[in-house]
């Protein structure tokens, strides 16, 4: 492996930047790439993924450490696959997660693609999550060791066809080593702060982005609660999370919260907190990191976002591609068009799109 042409999608960021420095210290053929992505009209500075500023940061580092640096453009089909998903997901009344899709089909195939032709035979990110080849050659992908800044749950959407040419190297650090080795290495952007929210919506409130470039999005609808009482008006479903209480514009002796929404008939659905209990998901497009289930029935930690603790949870596999989800403590928030990610200790196992939220209702799971 030692001396393989890697190339390293970079940011601009600092833990890209650290993977690339360590993979050259380590002796492989290293190149940087970074992606240029779509961007609203006029506000091509901000959008944090492929600012100007990061791509001169970028192209610093790489000078800095002598290796060469490419630009590949994917603003196109990051607008068909990535954008477009954006607006249909909330077309149809779930929550999407843009970033999801972003490493499925941009990073580890559109930009894998091109790295490949390039001459490199890995591809590596600055993400926080580890790497094992096990006995049987399959690669297992697991928790990165810094449990704030585990990343293992975004990489869920990947198989053995990308993890099996793909390189971890930060994974097996922390972040404050991960800036403690940048400042040693003596690169530029050891104390660059770390980006946040959707890179294309640069800078702004996602119900603005909507409003501006998917107005089909707004359909106003009825507010009722859970027994079928009329009260109040949505500005569009797409507007509203589950487990959503402010923003509501209600006028209510006690509070409500979003349990659930009827996109056939554009009603949102409001109750108290205490109908805010979740006993478990169907999830589907189930991604296996082995590429089959361990078991037509099995336990695992499940984790229904990003930032979300883990569970422990009963899985039944309806099918190749399908799971239900039985959690063994009531959760909220569980949200279509969220990841159910499933864990067995540090391994990933496999995930899905929250398709369906099972409300328990009198004590009951309705699982109908």
């Amino acid at each position: 492996m030692k001396g393989a042409t890697v190339a390293v999608a970079m940011s601009g960021g600092v833990d890209s930047s650290v993977a690339a420095a360590l993979l050259v210290e380590q002796g492989f053929q290293v190149f940087g790439v970074m992606l240029r992505l779509w961007s609203e009209p006029g506000k091509e500075e901000s959008n944090r993924c492929c600012i100007p500023d990061a791509m001169a940061q970028a192209r610093r580092v790489a000078a800095q450490l002598k290796i060469p640096f490419y630009a590949v453009n994917a603003q196109e089909i990051f607008r068909q696959v990535v954008v477009e998903h954006f607006f249909e997901g909330y077309r149809t009344g779930i929550t999407p997660n843009p970033c999801l899709l972003c490493n499925r089909f941009i990073r580890w195939d559109y930009l894998l693609k091109h790295a490949q032709a390039m001459g490199a035979e890995k591809m590596a990110t600055g993400h926080y999550a580890r790497l094992r080849v096990a006995n049987n050659g399959l690669v297992k992908l697991l928790k990165g060791l810094d449990e704030n800044k585990d990343q293992s749950y975004v990489l869920s959407v990947l198989g053995q066809d990308q993890l099996q040419h793909t390189l971890l190297p930060v994974g097996e650090f922390t972040k404050p080593q991960v800036r403690q080795m940048a400042r040693e290495f003596g690169l530029p952007v050891a104390e660059r702060q770390d980006s946040q929210d959707l890179c294309f919506l640069a800078g702004q409130d996602y119900r603005d982005f909507l409003r501006k470039h998917a107005p089909d999005v707004i359909r106003p609808g009825k507010v009722i609660t859970t027994d079928g009482r009329v009260v109040g008006e949505h500005q569009g479903l797409g507007f509203y999370t589950i487990g959503q209480r402010k923003g509501l514009g209600m006028q209510a002796p006690r509070p409500f919260y979003v349990v659930g929404k009827n996109v056939e008939e554009n009603v949102l659905i409001v109750g108290e907190e205490s109908e805010l209990r979740f006993g478990g998901l169907i999830a589907d497009g189930v991604n296996w990191i082995a590429g089959t289930p361990p078991a037509s029935q099995f336990q695992a930690d499940v984790k229904i976002r990003y930032k979300a603790r883990l569970v422990p949870s009963s899985i039944e596999v309806i099918d190749t591609h399908t799971i239900r989800v039985q959690f063994e403590q009531f959760l909220r928030d569980v949200t279509p068009g969220q990841r159910a990610v499933l864990y067995h200790g540090e391994e990933v196992i496999g995930g899905g799109m929250i398709r369906k939220a099972i409300p328990v209702l009198n004590g009951e799971e309705t699982f109908s």
